[in-house]
């Protein structure tokens, strides 16, 4: 089989990677790209199991990547899907204090999203009451700008812009070995080999072990956690109007148990995050030996585990007991029932986790002379997508012609 050439080589197939292709053909469409995806369609992964949340950025430190990129992001995604005829909805969110304890850190976040110029107002029990009826809080953050779309339908359309525009979208293409060489990179996938001046890496759960084919060092490793979900069954779904979140621990990059109206119907309650025994542990029963075996050898999971195994246990008892997930649910609101709910799809998140225990809680992108690698891309990439590969294609372009 015939080698493909390539001018720029993006490994994975999910929102990021196509986003990444669809500026790419943007600011050049006579560039040859090949986009490489070990699945048979795309979003199959992390992006397929989003929970579609156009986010505001109100959560990030002001300043990191987080931040500079949901706001543009989110902005550049409506328009997008306005352009495209997406269906998406400005829905508005609530984060909601449920006891006086965590007023400081609900103040806290709203600073935030003051300084990251998220429109947003603090209110009290009798607003928030107007907001979300079923809702338990003494205060919250109403923020109306937060919204829902379906980011699978995004990625479509980012694939479509690609194929128009002469790139190639090439399926079960498992990649299995990554040469760097002086003025091009050749990939070994399971659909043939590609030979590319330059290489994109968003192979979400599986960035690291790219990033170590080409020859490089990863400065973190990642631990997939999976999220567990319910839905509301539609007798139910008139408990909430719109999003509704909890104030998150601040030591962790999850958001916590909370309920997400969706932009096809339906409300998410979850999710959870507890260790997955595979990359693509979907199911509690999935298990991968590899996979397993580098999560509890790391020596920074090691760490991470010995500084909040109570944390750990909760959110594993949470997983094997539905009235524990509803206990958690019933913080923020207190009528709904075990008998509310059906299971859903559970999502595996990719995350960054450093060798001294800490979670990497920002975007991690890392470049070398033929390779961008983006390492740590958890929630709001998704809204971010057209941002993050408007990043990409800067750090591209420039070396295209050396």
């Amino acid at each position: 089989m015939a080698i493909r050439q390539a001018d720029v080589a993006i490994i994975g197939g999910g929102i990021v990677g196509l986003s990444t292709a669809y500026q790419l053909t943007q600011s050049d469409p006579d560039l040859k790209i090949v986009v490489l995806e070990k699945e048979s369609r795309v979003a199959a992964h992390q992006t397929g199991r989003n929970s579609g949340v156009l986010h505001s950025g109100i959560y990030y430190k002001p300043g990191s990547l987080k931040a500079k990129n949901c706001r543009a992001g989110k902005l550049a995604m409506q328009e997008f899907c306005e352009r495209e005829g997406i269906a998406y909805e400005i829905c508005g969110k609530v984060i909601v204090a449920v006891e006086d304890g965590e007023r400081a850190a609900l103040h806290r976040i709203f600073e935030r999203g003051q300084a990251n110029g998220v429109r947003c107002e603090l209110v009290g029990r009798e607003r928030l009451t107007e907001l979300e009826p079923h809702v338990a809080g003494v205060e919250a953050i109403h923020v109306p700008e937060a919204g829902i779309v379906d980011y699978s339908q995004v990625t479509e359309k980012f694939a479509e812009y690609c194929q128009r525009h002469g790139g190639e979208v090439l399926f079960n293409a498992r990649v299995y070995a990554v040469s760097q060489q002086l003025t091009r990179v050749v990939i070994g996938t399971t659909n043939g080999d590609v030979e590319a001046k330059m290489v994109v890496n968003c192979g979400g759960l599986y960035s690291d072990r790219i990033l170590q084919m080409s020859g490089e060092k990863p400065s973190a490793k990642i631990i997939p956690f999976r999220g567990e979900y319910f839905e509301l069954k539609p007798s139910a779904s008139h408990l909430c109007k719109n999003l509704i979140y909890p104030v998150p621990d601040p030591k962790f990059p999850f958001l916590g148990v909370h309920f997400t109206r969706m932009v096809h119907g339906g409300v998410e309650c979850g999710p959870n995050a507890v260790l997955a025994f595979a990359r693509e542990g979907y199911e509690k029963l999935n298990f991968n030996i590899r996979d397993l075996t580098e999560s509890l050898t790391y020596p920074g999971f090691l760490r991470l585990a010995a500084r909040h195994w109570k944390m750990g246990l909760g959110e594993m008892w949470r997983s094997i007991s539905k009235r524990a997930f509803v206990r958690a649910l019933q913080r923020l609101m207190p009528e709904i029932t075990a008998d509310d709910l059906v299971a859903a799809p559970s999502g595996v998140r990719a995350q960054a986790l450093q060798r001294d225990g800490s979670l990497v809680d920002d975007f991690l992108i890392r470049s070398t002379d033929r390779c961008v690698n983006v390492l740590n891309a958890p929630s709001p990439a998704a809204t971010s997508s057209l941002n993050i590969g408007r990043l990409i294609v800067d750090e591209i372009r420039p070396r295209l012609s050396r």
